[in-house]
Parts: C-alpha cells; sequence; structure tokens
C-alpha cells in the first residue's frame, strides 16, 4: 500500500535538506519533483529542484487534468503530477510530496489518507537568518517570504505532525520516525494482516 506524505514548510525552514536526508537513507520513498512556470534559483537543477516548463505547458497540462494539485503563487504555478502517485503504487514505494499549505489543503482533500507534516524553524530570526545565509534571494524577496511565513504557521494546526528544525540530523530521524511509524498504522496493515488471519482458518484450533 502507498502512503502519501504531504511536507510544508515557510521557505528557509530546511525542508528540503530534510527530506533529501530521510530519501538518502529509505528506497521506499520514491520523491515527487513538482512542477513549475517560474525560472530556476541559485543552484537549482531541472528534474532534481523542480521540472520547469512553460506557462503554456503548464496550462496545456491542466486542461488534460495532468496534476493532482497545482496553484499560481506570485504569477506563476506550480503543480504536483498525477502521475508521481501511479507510479509510486506500481513501484510499491511510499510517495513524499513538497508542496505549500494551499497544495496540502487540496490534496488532502482529495486524497484523505494521506499524512501531512509541517516543519518549522525554531523562530523568526533563525529563520531569516537561514534565508540570508543560502544568498540566493535579494532583499524584497526576503521580506516577502517573511511575510508569507507569518501566515503559512498560522495553519499548523491542519498538519497532522510537526517538525520544529532546531538541529537538522535530530529533526531528519524525527521525520524519518513519523514515516516508519505510519507504514505500521493499523489501516496500512490490513493486506498484510489479512492471509496471516487467514492461515489461523485454515486449521482447527487444536483441544487440550
Amino acid at each position: 500500500m502507498t502512503t502519501v506524505f504531504i511536507i510544508s514548510a515557510p521557505s528557509g525552514s530546511g525542508k528540503s535538506t530534510l527530506v533529501n536526508l530521510v530519501r538518502s537513507g529509505d528506497s521506499r520513498l520514491l520523491f515527487s519533483v513538482s512542477y513549475t512556470t517560474r525560472k530556476p534559483r541559485g543552484h537549482e537543477q531541472p528534474g532534481e529542484s523542480y521540472n520547469y516548463i512553460s506557462r503554456e505547458d503548464f496550462e496545456q497540462r491542466i486542461r488534460r487534468n495532468e496534476f493532482l494539485e497545482y496553484a499560481e503563487v506570485f504569477g506563476n504555478y506550480y503543480g504536483t503530477s498525477r502521475n508521481a502517485l501511479q507510479q509510486a503504487k506500481a513501484e510499491a514505494r511510499d510517495l513524499v510530496l513538497d508542496i505549500d499549505v494551499q497544495g496540502a489543503r487540496q490534496l488532502k482533500r482529495s486524497i484523505p489518507d494521506a499524512v501531512t507534516i509541517f516543519i518549522l524553524a525554531p523562530s523568526r530570526d533563525i529563520l531569516e537568518q537561514r534565508l540570508r545565509t543560502r544568498s540566493e534571494d535579494s532583499e524584497d524577496v526576503i521580506e516577502r517570504r517573511l511575510h508569507d511565513a507569518a501566515i503559512e504557521i498560522r495553519n499548523w494546526r491542519e498538519y497532522d505532525y510537526v517538525v520544529v528544525n532546531h538541529h537538522v540530523n535530530e529533526s531528519a530521524e524525527t521525520l524519518a520516525s513519523i514515516i516508519r511509524a505510519e507504514r505500521v498504522r493499523r489501516s496500512r496493515m490490513e493486506e498484510q494482516i489479512r492471509p496471516i488471519l487467514a492461515s489461523f482458518d485454515q486449521k482447527p484450533p487444536m483441544l487440550f
């Protein structure tokens, strides 16, 4: 059974680093690379950070119903391909989605069993420091991201889990533990439990 993990965080919270660390130690995770119409930033590589496509191409995909969810943010489209979920199911792997609050809300409506995880920096000052340290954004963009973060974090109650990213390695282990625990949740174990129960039904109980 494929479990969908939706991971959201304000920009600069360390989400990508944590997801990459967890993925590196878990071959059962498939990461969905989102599509976007914005241009690459900094060291971003096509097919790794995002699949970069034109606005016309994106809108054609919308019309063909190719996205599980999509949104327009600051004039650019972002979306999650349906093919990612189909691939995860075909490979019997779990799917990790890195999407914003708006997209998470859409997906939770269409995939109610999805597990939602929100990642936070310990404080506004630390978030600002991380945004400035990566040296990817202008001053205006940094201020906009901090403004957006103040709005996004107010949605934390909508998520199943919250991870406060004090230390990268500890937070990555917390994230990995959430994934491991969700895999053995009762509702996800039914396919494995059914044949075990059937094996007991095949023989009558022994009498003492």
